[in-house]
């Protein structure tokens, strides 16, 4: 292509030029004919949503699964604040995103979709970047593909709609990261935080998100300390094959895990912030050093001061501090000895009630566990259901597994599960949700699933109510019918939507759904049916 083109194409070509050939999103008057040019002058690939939302979502999902930074286009105005809740999702996922969204000409301020598209995305925590100029171009994209990596976070790039059809001469540019892992450097803080960990009798490793590259040097260190493993709900999976693998730690523990890690004295913790559902607000690290290890400073002390803490690379420190307990010849703990791993992992089953209609929950969780794929991407929705199926549902590693946590949202659950079935397109994905969450925000995008002939498998949990606003009005003896729904059959709407649809009301129907898995040729909906006076209460 000559290097003269229009501006539309370079911006086009310059984020083809960051190794982009997938791209999120819809189609407006401002990213139009860009959207156009990826596709047919550089043989990218566009994924059309059916809301703007759902493409950032999508492109969220995308870039947890595969690692690489992820784009997704909208374009300006209300296509832009459609996705306020989805751009304060991946901000709070640290996880890095481009946002190639239209603005409303320059030279036209009052224009009908105007508005301060600056400070919208401030409000998300989003990053913001202006395309100057036609001729800034290149540089523009470089600098929003060079911050979102650095960042961590979703970059939007403002690209005013005068600017497309403007002639510029294309310099590709991209620039390289200067990023690297923060060595340990000796000194008080290093001695202070070894001191506490060779000193402790039953020390407990956790690692979190910011720990998962290094498993290999934490499971290292754990062994030399004979000190048994947890991880945060969002590095689940993590430690799957260890023997002393105690699973999730804090309020998703088993009741067994629970004391365990009450009665450790020395807890040393990897890339987690120490989020209050992981300390249980706090209880579970009382009467113990807690040692920190964060590569962000800002992480050290947010959920709770620590003891020690280290600014430095999870694998490197992991090392470094093996290498002096092997210098200063430290015994081993001897803690996991005492352990019954199959105890401290098995969550209880509780009591259910048969109720005539209804199957129920955890009885449905655990033959689904046995019988859906098990090199499944698994991706959670929003809702009172959720917390049992983190504790029951397994995940073959932190990559594997999408929950839609970081700002406590419900509704989008199924645009993640088709972001991370294009990053996965050999594995199948398995999406949770309530059935809230399913109308608010999966049942537009269900048919995006079957149009891209997507491996999906969806399980709704019906319980016909907002289940967590449901409870408390019982507990408090009051009157729950503002909150329960008769919706229709989302197995039958599954069906209209071009895909297939189960419904689940007892163990025999569970079996039916259970053949139709084995014979799916496409996005799969099993529509579990719920009391929901006997849905077992959120363990957070």
């Amino acid at each position: 292509m000559n290097n003269q083109i229009y501006a539309y194409q370079s911006i086009a070509r310059a984020t083809h030029e960051h190794g982009v050939d997938l791209m999120f999103g819809l189609m407006g008057d401002a990213n139009l004919f860009m959207v156009d040019s990826f596709v047919r002058d550089f043989g990218g690939r566009f994924i059309p949503a059916a809301h703007e939302a759902s493409s950032v979502l999508m492109a969220l999902a995308h870039a947890h699964v595969s690692g690489k930074v992820s784009v997704a286009t909208v374009t300006h105005g209300p296509a832009l604040t459609n996705c306020t809740t989805a751009l304060t999702e991946a901000a709070r996922g640290n996880l890095p995103l481009v946002i190639l969204a239209g603005d409303t000409p320059v030279d036209n301020p009052r224009h009908l979709q105007s508005i301060d598209q600056r400070e919208l995305v401030k409000v998300t925590g989003a990053g913001f970047e202006q395309l100057r100029s036609a001729k800034t171009i290149s540089e523009d994209v470089a600098r929003a593909f060079y911050r979102a990596q650095v960042e961590r976070r979703p970059i939007v790039l403002n690209m005013p709609a005068d600017f497309m059809w403007q002639e510029v001469t294309h310099q590709t540019q991209v620039f390289d990261l200067h990023a690297s892992p923060r060595g340990v450097a000796p000194g008080d803080n290093l001695d202070n935080a070894i001191g506490m960990i060779a000193s402790a009798r039953r020390p407990l490793i956790l690692a979190g998100a910011g720990a998962v590259a290094a498993r290999e040097q934490i499971i290292q260190l754990a062994d030399r300390l004979e000190a048994p493993l947890a991880t945060t709900l969002k590095a689940k999976g993590l430690f799957n094959s260890h023997p002393y693998n105690i699973d999730i730690f804090g309020t998703l523990s088993t009741p067994a895990a629970y004391d365990l890690i009450a009665q450790s004295d020395c807890i040393v913790c990897f890339g987690t912030a120490l989020h209050d559902f992981t300390t249980d607000r706090g209880k579970l690290m009382k009467n113990k050093r807690v040692v920190q290890i964060d590569v962000e400073p800002v992480a050290i002390g947010g959920g709770l001061h620590p003891d020690a803490a280290l600014v430095a690379d999870a694998g490197l420190t992991a090392e470094t501090i093996l290498y002096w307990l092997e210098e200063a010849e430290v015994a081993p703990s001897g803690f996991t000895k005492e352990l019954d791993i199959a105890t401290l992992t098995k969550h209880p089953k509780p009591t259910e009630t048969e109720t005539e209609g209804f199957i129920g929950f955890v009885t449905a969780l655990d033959r689904l566990e046995a019988a859906l794929p098990q090199d499944r991407v698994l991706v959670t929705d929003g809702g009172r259901f959720m917390t049992e199926v983190w504790c029951r549902m397994s995940a073959p590693d932190p990559q594997s597994f999408v929950a839609t946590v970081n700002f406590g949202s419900i509704g989008l659950g199924l645009q993640e599960a088709i972001g991370a079935g294009l990053a996965a397109q050999d594995r199948p994905v398995v999406m949770f949700t309530g059935d809230g969450g399913f109308m608010m925000g999966g049942i537009n995008e269900f048919n995006t699933a079957v149009r891209l002939g997507l491996d999906l498998i969806v399980i709704v949990a019906n319980d016909s109510a907002y289940g967590a606003e449901h409870i408390q009005f019982i507990d408090r003896k009051m009157d729950p019918s503002l909150t329960e729904f008769h919706w229709p059959s989302f197995a039958k709407t599954a069906k209209a939507l071009g895909g297939e649809g189960v419904e689940v009301r007892s163990k025999s129907e569970l079996e039916i759904a259970i053949s139709a898995l084995e014979n799916r040729k496409g996005p799969l909906l099993i529509e579990l049916r719920l009391d929901p006076h006997d849905v077992p209460r959120m363990r957070i």
